[in-house]
């Protein structure tokens, strides 16, 4: 007797509804605030029902949460390699990340809302920030561990003076250069002298 496939419950989730919510409640956490925006509002901007936005989360924090979770658009790069590699590797995947369209302006709300909603910007270290400020402070420690960098360096403040420095660039001129990781990391951690032929 053959076996019989189970049909999975319900209809399939649409993918292309599952963006419109997303980008709706991006826009309104944007432009509204978390204050400002509902489900109700999310659903109606994304032309659908809030039924079927409480289907695909549980509650406007859990959008908000999404959101912040859209905002990444690059995986983190590989844990191989050579440390000053991988340091310059982490600042090139946090400035894709950074210039994808409006990161800054919900970064923005994010912190405009860090009394009223404080776990939502903790969530966006958790899932953002933490991930790549470790991976670039481990690599930095390697460094110094290996003798690259100074002994007296600290890798917290050089994470901090690295990813501070595209905030920075941003705020100042709201442009970030391709070659921006490579110029700022140079001048923390200098690239190997190349040998000369004899």
């Amino acid at each position: 007797m053959s076996a019989v496939r189970a049909r999975p419950a319900g209809r399939p989730r649409d993918p292309e509804l599952d963006r419109a919510i997303l980008a709706a409640a991006e826009r309104q956490l944007r432009e509204a605030g978390y204050a400002g925006m509902s489900l109700e509002s999310v659903a109606a901007a994304a032309g659908t029902t809030v039924p079927a936005v409480r289907r695909r989360f549980h509650g406007k924090a859990s959008v908000a949460v999404a959101v912040i979770d859209s905002l990444r658009v690059e995986s983190m790069p590989a844990e191989s390699g050579p440390p000053r590699g991988r340091a310059l590797a982490v600042l090139r995947n946090f400035r894709a990340n950074l210039l994808r369209s409006n990161s800054m302006a919900v970064v923005g709300t994010l912190l405009a809302e860090e009394h009223r909603h404080p776990e939502l910007l903790a969530a966006f270290r958790r899932r953002l920030v933490e991930p790549r400020r470790e991976a670039l402070r481990q690599a930095l420690a390697e460094g110094i561990s290996s003798g690259q960098l100074p002994d007296s360096a600290d890798p917290d403040v050089l994470a901090s003076m690295l990813i501070g420095s595209f905030y920075a660039r941003y705020i100042a001129t709201s442009d970030i250069p391709d070659d921006w990781a490579e110029r700022v990391l140079r001048h923390v951690w200098p690239d190997a002298p190349q040998r000369t032929a004899e």
